[in-house]
């Protein structure tokens, strides 16, 4: 736990580096494709409310991911991000596409009762989309106010390029599952209502990662790119 300990401190500082570096954390209700966006990065969103361990005001990472990691992919960051805000226009939003929004819309699901038997069908007709929206509203809203920095990583595509690096690193790091914890979720945290396990005891709005070792090298690549941001 002492060695974790003493990761998780300085992949702490090396956010805060980052913060630094491009002129603070942003909210994704207040961002558009106009801004200057890196091609692509690493992304790591907090949420209000969610702190680190000791009484500390700290803000926890809620949630780290990254984007065009298959062969041949050309999507760049701010359209990831850009499916996990939604739409700005209708308030809306697509949790089809983004994992982000599916796993959020669940556990909102869950903690108010909602009655919505379609959520995470992988296809739908426009009558139940339409039906979906105000659930989808609601997931954009919360998503949009959860603070976020990232990381200028513009490499290859491919799980084992430096954004893979280090979104595997950081997730298995940040995670609770199966560790003594460390930054556990407060006991108000929405993703105790999930119905993923993963999400539950890893205390992140992850699936992917959260159960897997990491190995500490990934912070050496990680400050490497953190530096050469902004």
């Amino acid at each position: 736990m002492g060695t974790r300990l003493q990761d998780l401190r300085c992949f702490y500082l090396l956010l805060d580096e980052l913060e630094g570096r491009i002129g603070g954390k942003r909210l994704l209700e207040n961002c558009t494709g106009r801004l200057d966006w890196p091609r692509r990065g690493v992304y790591f969103f907090f949420e209000n409310g969610e702190s680190r361990a000791g009484g500390s005001l700290a803000p926890r990472v809620v949630r780290i991911g990254t984007h065009a990691l298959k062969p041949g992919s050309n999507t760049r960051l701010w359209s990831r991000l850009a499916q996990h805000r939604g739409s700005v226009r209708q308030g809306s939003g697509h949790h089809r596409s983004s994992i982000f929004r599916l796993i959020v819309g669940n556990s909102l699901i869950h903690r108010d009762d909602l009655l919505c038997e379609s959520w995470g069908d992988q296809s739908a007709t426009r009558e139940i989309r339409k039906a979906e929206r105000e659930i989808e509203m609601k997931v954009s809203a919360t998503i949009g106010k959860m603070p976020f920095l990232w990381v200028d990583v513009d490499d290859d595509t491919g799980p084992e390029s430096d954004r893979g690096v280090i979104e595997r690193g950081s997730i298995a790091l940040v995670s609770n599952w199966s560790k003594d914890p460390i930054d556990a979720p407060s006991s108000s945290w929405l993703g105790h209502f999930s119905c993923r396990e993963r999400v539950r005891r890893s205390g992140l709005w992850n699936n992917n990662h959260v159960d897997e070792s990491y190995t500490p090298g990934f912070l050496d690549v990680l400050e490497r790119h953190v530096r050469r941001t902004g």
